[in-house]
């Protein structure tokens, strides 16, 4: 049982026509008006304060997702790379560029490749440039090998058995008597194809005294290559070669026992010993 003390009058005054309700509650609920407010005020911040954090979360995985897919889109194409990177990566397919044409000169003299290790130097000289220098100097280098290899008679212009070699020997032909025997001679048969081992410039395609059919070729550098006792000439006079090219076919012509390719390589008009530049060490 409550006492009338318990309860209390709330008279609520209407702004309009002046009308008034009347309602009837606890007079304890009154007095605890201001606790309740309190509690509605701390748990309306709470409220505010979860959204606002809920809110960042969904953005933070918003732009993380966002950069994974750039990322991905810029890992397949679809978006471009900065300039750096564009200019880094020319220099990177230029340099695999001529690395795979070396190759193919060296495959078309039968050389299998080379290792090339510290060809930009030692790690604190590259440290000093930029990425972009570095691959400049790469790039550059790379050119200069590729000319060289281009226009250097390197490798085998024939079989790879060698039946004479370069320096004094005894005379095939004339028993008995010493002979300088300028180049090397290749084992073949008759009709064995003879490769040009460089790119360069026809500048004899005949006869030629003892080596009988004879091609000549000049290349870079001031050297030249000799190819005799040719059974057959493929090629003319001022027509220009490339590596690998048959430019003629094994024979017996000319000071000869027998079908064999003479060859030789002449720096400066003077014959070289031809095995150094079989290979390329």
């Amino acid at each position: 049982m409550f006492s009338k003390s318990d309860f209390s009058t709330v008279l609520i005054v209407g702004s309009n026509k002046g009308e008034t309700k009347s309602l009837r509650v606890k007079t304890k609920h009154i007095n605890r008006l201001k606790h309740y407010a309190f509690s509605i005020v701390i748990t309306l911040i709470s409220l505010a304060g979860t959204i606002v954090f809920l809110s960042m979360e969904i953005s933070k995985k918003e732009k993380e997702k966002i950069a994974y897919t750039r990322e991905i889109a810029r890992l397949k194409g679809q978006i471009p790379a900065p300039a750096d990177t564009v200019q880094a990566r020319n220099y990177i397919q230029s340099i695999e560029n001529k690395l795979k044409k070396i190759n193919e000169y060296l495959k078309k003299r039968g050389i299998k490749g080379f290792a090339v290790s510290n060809i930009g130097g030692n790690n604190q000289a590259v440290d000093e440039l930029s990425l972009e220098e570095t691959y400049a100097l790469y790039d550059d280098r790379l050119k200069e090998i590729l000319m060289g290899v281009a226009f250097t008679p390197i490798g085998y212009p024939a079989n790879y058995i060698i039946n004479s070699t370069f320096g004094y020997r005894s005379d095939p032909v004339k028993r008995g008597k010493v002979e300088f025997h300028a180049g090397l001679d290749f084992k073949g048969r008759r009709g064995d194809a003879v490769k040009s081992t460089a790119d360069g410039k026809v500048i004899l395609a005949g006869w030629f005294q003892g080596y009988g059919k004879c091609i000549r070729i000049r290349h870079k550098n001031n050297l030249e290559t000799l190819y005799g006792h040719l059974s057959k000439i493929n090629v003319k006079e001022g027509q220009v070669v490339n590596t690998g090219q048959v430019i003629g076919r094994v024979g017996s012509t000319g000071h000869s026992t027998g079908n064999h390719l003479h060859y030789e390589v002449r720096k400066n008009g003077k014959p070289v010993n031809p095995r150094k530049f079989l290979n390329l060490n």
